[in-house]
């Protein structure tokens, strides 16, 4: 098989492994980013990246994962909701290990380490805000065009798609503060996460960022509601200040833990928000020539679930065992929707799940994620979903599974708390 020429336009967590990945198997590779390592380094955080086991092991094989024995493990995952009727006290809480550790770190240090490697093997880094000429030139030269970039112009490119769009506006108003001083969880470190019914969702975990260990902040506002309070602020200082003060008025258990804590730096913070959205593969310029896109360009998921690098690593993947498989072949439109309808196999479950907590509970979902306080099997099953969202269906949207599988998982218990007392 003869090596292929490929333009990759995006130097993010889709993008930067495919280029590497191909480029490991000698395929001419040419990768677009419109900014430089050095740019990304002395840049604004980017975002919350925590990533779970399945994830981490796509950039163990694919030897991506320089940080992982610098980056603190996250243990476990909690919940907690807090009590509607009693100032200060919690109606829901719970923790449960992971199998496996998941692990966030920093985009500020991985895609600067990752361009840095692309180039160090002889790849081509092209710096430029890449536009419609650019892209036609680039489908021109090459076999196969990527578009993994999230903003601008060329993702216009990719129609949204209505039947796999469930909302055409943001659900949140979105924030990320990283800091350092916070109290650690006991007696393992967890993604922490608190909702709060009508207002939103904070949650917060260990991270690396460029200066060590920290722990990242996410805040989550519905909008309209108390935590949609971002626009006024204007500088660091203020970020971390309303930070705070949401969990001194929400989460006063959140705000004890940050007694001593302040920004990682001035660049450690963001606000913004955005619709999740999921866009049709194919991109068509005005040659006719077509583009595909990966990534951002056409799965965008709300934070709340930490889906999005996830989501990312796994469509790189995907990309990239096609463009294997492919041998050849050319890589036409028929390939290119088949590419994302592999992808599509895995993201719908995710994308669901992540779309059913951006709106009110219904009740079996209530009664689940209390029943977990009392269970701890069944917390453990849905703390350790996180690596492999699927698994929450059929149970997660259907009421009489849910229930099923909470009897099922209360009559083990109670059978175990039976055979431990006869002992």
């Amino acid at each position: 098989m003869s090596a292929r020429k490929i333009a990759i336009v995006g130097a993010g967590q889709s993008g930067l492994p495919l280029a590497i990945a191909l480029q490991a198997r000698g395929d001419e590779v040419t990768l677009l980013t419109n900014r430089s390592p050095d740019d990304i380094r002395a840049g604004r955080v980017m975002s919350s990246q925590c990533m779970f086991d399945a994830s981490l092991q796509i950039e163990r094989d694919f030897g991506l994962n320089q940080w992982e024995h610098l980056c603190p493990p996250v243990q476990g995952i909690g919940l907690t909701v807090p009590h509607p009727g009693q100032a200060g006290a919690k109606l829901i809480d719970w923790a449960a290990p992971l199998t496996r550790y998941a692990q966030a770190v920093d985009q500020r240090i991985k895609m600067p380490g990752w361009m840095d490697l692309f180039v160090q093997r002889g790849g081509k880094l092209v710096l430029k805000d890449a536009g419609i000429a650019d892209l036609e030139e680039l489908a021109e030269r090459n076999e196969l065009t990527v578009v993994s970039a999230g903003k601008g112009e060329i993702v216009r490119l990719f129609e949204s798609d209505p039947l796999r769009s469930a909302f055409d506006q943001p659900m949140r108003a979105l924030a990320l503060s990283y800091v350092k001083g916070m109290t650690p969880r006991t007696p393992f470190s967890r993604v922490c996460f608190n909702l709060i019914p009508g207002v939103g969702e904070y949650f917060v975990f260990p991270a690396l960022t460029t200066s060590g260990p920290c722990e990242i902040m996410v805040f989550e506002g519905v909008p309209g509601g108390a935590m949609d309070c971002w626009a006024g602020v204007k500088t660091p200082e203020q970020h971390l200040q309303q930070s705070l003060s949401i969990l001194e008025t929400f989460l006063p258990w959140e705000a004890e833990r940050c007694r001593h804590v302040e920004l990682t730096d001035d660049m450690g913070i963001l606000a913004g928000r955005f619709a999740p959205t999921i866009r049709r593969p194919v991109g068509r310029l005005p040659s006719g020539r077509i583009v595909m896109g990966l990534g951002d360009a056409v799965c965008v998921n709300d934070p709340i679930t930490g889906q999005g690098s996830n989501n990312a690593t796994k469509a790189f993947k995907v990309a990239h065992s096609s463009i294997l498989a492919r041998g050849d072949g050319a890589f036409d439109e028929a390939w290119m929707n088949a590419s994302f309808e592999r992808f599509w196999d895995y993201a719908q479950h995710v994308v669901r799940w992540t779309n059913s907590l951006l709106t009110p509970p219904p009740e079996h979902i209530l009664n689940l994620l209390g029943a977990a306080g009392q269970c701890p099997s069944l917390a453990s099953e849905i703390a350790n979903n996180f690596n492999h969202p699927p698994n929450y269906f059929p149970w997660w949207t259907d009421a009489a599974e849910c229930q099923a599988l909470v009897a099922r998982h209360m009559a083990a218990s109670s059978a175990g708390s039976l055979a431990g007392a006869a002992a």
